[in-house]
């Protein structure tokens, strides 16, 4: 009985500590699902509120809550400086991005990101980028926040970067930037090229909340699976202890009848004669 406790201790050590992983994971999945929902509402009110111009809104440092506010700013494309945003997907399309800072009238370096580009995988990046509209322009778009990651994905190099980082552009500018960047939505005169809007995040909730169920069903199952494993063995603990004591008794009633010497039965004398 005291190896069966001993397993069981383990088993349940064992259950204990894969239960609150699988508790972790779902409360994971839960708080994803909130930061879904708060991220649709900031899309949603800033689908109704009215555009503004980006410099009534602030040079302020561009948070998530001020992501996807439609704002408009004036200026001039600094062609020069353009950069190719590789590694790219939009609404399921792969390709990159081009970004170009703006210069705005009161003298604010401004990052655009002119749009989308579908470039199939495999496929060699250009060798050149579209040029933007020359003269002053007013480009409307999606306020967004700066992308971050690690210095290699943040960092210009060969007139290409994976993300969006304003304060990190700015280095390989030698200029300020104002933080953030702007996903043109309209520009005024048009630009050319093969560009595409970046699409806005889906307003779905997204699988979480299922994945969170999930991973508590995971939960129960390894305490069922417990309570499965420790009937199993009582129940066959029981069974070895009534079989034993089955042979027990059989072994018992057997042995007086072994011994027993017929009644009728006399011993043989000595010179073979009965």
């Amino acid at each position: 009985m005291q190896r069966l406790w001993v397993r069981w201790l383990g088993l349940l050590v064992f259950v204990v500590v894969l239960g609150g992983i699988f508790m972790r994971l779902g409360e994971w999945q839960l708080h994803r699902l909130e930061a879904r929902k708060e991220s649709n509402a900031v899309v949603t009110a800033h689908e109704d509120n009215p555009v503004i111009p980006l410099s009534q809104r602030g040079y302020a440092v561009v948070e998530d809550a001020d992501q996807w506010q439609r704002v408009t700013v004036t200026g001039t494309f600094d062609a020069s400086h353009q950069l190719e945003v590789r590694y790219r997907s939009n609404d399921g399309a792969t390709g990159t991005e081009v970004v170009t800072p703006l210069r705005t009238q009161d003298g604010k370096i401004v990052l655009i990101d002119r749009g989308f580009i579908v470039r199939g995988a495999g496929e060699a990046p250009p060798s050149s980028l579209p040029t933007p509209p020359t003269g002053t322009v007013t480009v409307m778009g999606h306020l967004r926040r700066s992308e971050n990651g690690s210095a290699e994905a943040i960092t210009p190099a060969l007139g290409a970067v994976r993300l969006i980082n304003a304060p990190a552009i700015a280095t390989w500018l030698g200029t300020d930037v104002v933080d953030g960047y702007i996903g043109l939505l309209e520009v005024t005169p048009t630009q050319d090229g093969p560009f595409l809007p970046v699409a806005t995040p889906t307003l779905d909730e997204g699988p979480h909340f299922w994945y969170a169920v999930q991973w508590f069903m995971f939960t129960g199952i390894a305490l069922t699976g417990l309570i499965v494993f420790i009937r199993g063995d009582i129940v066959t603990r029981r069974k070895l202890k009534a079989e034993a004591a089955a042979a027990a008794s059989d072994a018992a009633g057997a042995g007086p009848n072994a011994t027993e010497v017929a009644p009728d039965a006399a011993p043989a004398s000595v010179d073979g004669t009965s």
